[in-house]
């Protein structure tokens, strides 16, 4: 699966790529040199992070799942022991 970004997402990481190199390694990065690292850390880097994202997003669903038990439960068959006490019974 190939990771796309928006064309407005992609230039603000190519000008993040710039300033990193030039603040952190003393280096002058044109646009096209940072597109060509951007590029390589989508292809190769991406892919893992998008798969850990992927299964702590399941992880997260399936915890939430198992709560409904306890959080979305009401009792059944209630009526007769709510109204004990209003009039009849």
């Amino acid at each position: 699966m190939t990771i796309k970004l928006k064309t407005e997402v992609q230039e603000r990481l190519i000008g993040s790529i710039r300033r990193y190199a030039s603040e952190n390694l003393e280096e002058d990065m044109g646009d096209l040199k940072a597109k060509l690292f951007l590029d390589f850390c989508l292809q190769e880097i991406g892919p893992s992070i998008y798969n850990q994202a992927i299964a702590d997003a399941q992880n997260y669903l399936q915890e939430k799942t198992t709560e409904m038990d306890g959080t979305c439960y009401e009792a059944e068959f209630s009526y007769w022991t709510k109204s004990v006490g209003r009039g009849r019974s």
